[in-house]
């Protein structure tokens, strides 16, 4: 379906989560399959960051230091994660959020004479399953990901694509100045994300390498000055301007950087290790809190130094994880759970388990 503003038809992937199945891309498969398997990249990579940034709270040893303005030094491990990992992977999953968001009712709006009616069922699953982790996690990020998907992308979507990037710079403006970050970043960042789409910046992203270059450079740029505001505040407890301007120039500068490492030499590495955790991001950040939060009463972080034991904690489960969603992904077209919510978008059963290949004929 085109845009108000006329930008014309999308690949598909599921809003916020797995990529579109073979059967959506639609056109140019091969080169609207990389398109999305570099959202895949990115959503990967952000998952990991996500996981540093919540293993530490959910395991009981949180980051009281930091919050609480008592840091040991320069070299603490509390002061690194604070400086160049909390809020600095949250804007890039909700900027996903809403490319993903735009991009699945493009698809549904071809397939679906009430492609909405498909967004809201997927959005009051979206909060069901985001209220059920908040038993485990509070300030988990899917139930307020529903709820500003309801709010804000939905009424969006009935817009020309220029007001929705306006509207998702004001909100990012707003978000870092007025209630400095945190979970009100989120509409902003879902608005210019579905902006994105709306531009097709994923599907033209092959031929916007100078340009990502020039943003890397830009944002790279101000992340410095940026990031050296926050270490003069870095004692201040609680969320702050300087540390939410440096996060969201942060993110990114990671955004940007990785697109760039996505067109050179290593970008068959990077979708290795990042696009199967990205493929199944809903189920790996729901399993994750079990799994940390047994680790976190097994191995007792009550102690609040054993930085050591959590970092390798943190790898373990990604390693876990990306080994569980390799194997899972080779005989499955979706992770379990980005299974179950799409059955519940759809309203009936969807097909999992790969089609398989049929043989080759046998050479005369």
């Amino acid at each position: 379906m085109a845009d108000p503003a006329g930008a014309g038809p999308a690949v598909s992937s599921d809003a916020g989560s797995t990529t579109g199945s073979d059967d959506e891309t639609g056109g140019d498969v091969a080169g609207e399959r990389r398109r999305i398997e570099a959202l895949d990249v990115l959503r990967g990579f952000a998952l990991c960051g996500i996981l540093l940034v919540n293993i530490g709270p959910v395991t009981g040893m949180g980051y009281d230091a930091v919050e609480a303005g008592r840091i040991s030094g320069p070299a603490a491990p509390e002061l690194w994660l604070h400086m160049l990992v909390d809020g600095r992977f949250f804007p890039i999953f909700s900027f996903l959020f809403g490319i993903g968001f735009a991009i699945f009712l493009d698809s549904a709006a071809g397939r679906h004479p009430r492609p909405r009616l498909l967004l809201l069922r997927r959005l009051a699953a979206l909060g069901l399953l985001g209220a059920l982790h908040q038993t485990l996690h509070p300030g988990e990020a899917l139930l307020p990901y529903a709820v500003f998907g309801l709010l804000v992308l939905v009424p969006a979507s009935f817009l020309p694509r220029w007001a929705v990037l306006a509207g998702g710079a004001a909100g990012a403006v707003a978000g870092v100045t007025a209630v400095h970050g945190g979970m009100l970043l989120i509409p902003g960042m879902f608005l210019l994300g579905m902006a994105a789409a709306r531009y097709r910046v994923p599907q033209r992203l092959d031929r916007l390498t100078g340009r990502v270059g020039i943003a890397f450079a830009l944002f790279a740029a101000a992340a410095v000055p940026a990031a050296l505001w926050q270490w003069g505040e870095v004692e201040q407890t609680g969320f702050s301007t300087s540390g939410a301007v440096a996060g969201l120039v942060m993110a990114g500068a990671y955004t940007t950087g990785l697109c760039l490492l996505m067109r050179t030499p290593p970008a068959g590495a990077l979708h290795r290790l990042f696009a199967p955790l990205g493929r199944m991001a809903l189920t790996n950040y729901i399993t994750a809190t079990p799994v940390v939060l047994a680790a976190g009463w097994a191995l007792d972080f009550s102690a609040q130094d054993r930085w050591g034991a959590l970092f390798a904690l943190a790898a373990a489960v990604l390693a876990a994880q990306w080994v569980f969603s390799v194997l899972w992904l080779r005989a499955f077209r979706y992770g379990p759970l980005e299974w179950a919510w799409r059955c519940v978008t759809w309203w009936r059963p969807v097909p999992l388990r790969r089609e398989a290949r049929p043989a080759a004929p046998a050479a005369a």
